[in-house]
């Protein structure tokens, strides 16, 4: 399947010197659930103004369907619909106009039945009257997707989309975006709230001082790079682990009445049997034991500690 974005060898240098991003390379597929993780000042934003249009690359290319975002603006830019972190509006128009508004920007004809759906939507077809200055905060948030999606494009660029928005409202948009990708639409997230990424996304990037540091399926990441917790409630409390128990790096908690094992997911076939085979030659019982699975907030926090504690190339 051909990639409807490819991302080559992008890199962003301002004019203070500071190297935004430098050789980032990205395919993302039709109909994808794409988050790209990082912490502030890593080019999440930066990344997202380039393909969009609003900054200028560097160097590097931006393809969209085929169409080079630079060369063939104006049909790049249409197949795009942006929700910026910032609330950036009209305050004294009311919402149906805002969003109908930005449907003709793009050169697509009146469509009322398509507006009023799509307000509806998003609960805000009874604030279609109303000015946006009056809106809460949430709301507004609302009328910034529908002013993205107003002129139907096949990806869809979420910005933080969440960030200080209440957990309903959170809820109602995850439920949008479910829908929208069953459409086909493409879209491609940054977010603060690892575990959206974890619920939504299909494929997870972290980025890092500028670079794409991994692009991995989720769940081929977290079976990869994730480690579990094996936590046995012992029979007796122990003072000490036992010598003999030395090779797995043990860990006693709950004041002795626990033995932790942590260990990556791969060596689980070999480790942990090895491990419960062994104590029961030295006698020691356990009454109860579970495992626990990082998360993918554990592999990001791992993953950004190592990259930032690297010499820059």
């Amino acid at each position: 399947m051909q990639p409807v974005l490819s991302i080559f060898d992008l890199g962003k240098t301002y004019k203070s010197g500071h190297k935004a991003l430098s050789g980032v390379s990205l395919d993302i597929a039709k109909g994808e659930i794409f988050a790209l993780l990082g912490p502030n000042g890593a080019g999440k934003t930066t990344l997202i103004s380039i393909v969009c249009g609003i900054v200028m690359p560097s160097e590097g290319a931006v393809s969209v369907a085929g169409h080079d975002h630079l060369r063939d603006y104006r049909a790049a830019r249409a197949m795009i619909g942006l929700v910026p972190q910032e609330l950036h509006t009209d305050a004294f128009e009311t919402v149906l106009a805002t969003v109908s508004f930005s449907r003709g920007l793009f050169g697509k004809p009146r469509d009322p039945d398509f507006i009023e759906r799509l307000l509806r939507d998003l609960s805000l077809w009874d604030k279609r009257d109303a000015k946006i200055m009056e809106l809460s905060g949430g709301m507004k948030r609302r009328v910034m997707i529908a002013k993205a999606l107003s002129h139907e494009p096949e990806i869809l660029f979420l910005d933080e989309p969440t960030a200080g928005v209440d957990v309903e409202l959170r809820r109602d948009m995850w439920t949008m975006v479910r829908s929208l990708r069953e459409r086909g639409v493409t879209i491609i997230l940054t977010t603060h709230y690892i575990e959206e990424a974890e619920e939504m996304a299909d494929r997870v990037g972290v980025i890092s001082k500028g670079r794409l540091i991994l692009v991995e399926e989720k769940h081929a990441l977290i079976k990869k790079l994730g480690r579990k917790t094996l936590t046995l409630n012992l029979a007796e409390p122990m003072e000490a682990v036992p010598a003999e128990l030395g090779e797995w790096r043990l860990e006693l908690a709950g004041e002795g009445h626990e033995l932790v094992y942590e260990f990556d997911s791969q060596a689980e076939a070999t480790g942990v049997p090895s491990l419960l085979r062994r104590m029961s030659d030295l006698g020691i019982g356990f009454k109860d034991l579970n495992t626990k699975q990082s998360s993918l907030e554990d592999i990001f926090v791992g993953l950004v500690h190592n990259s930032q504690a690297e010499p820059p190339a």
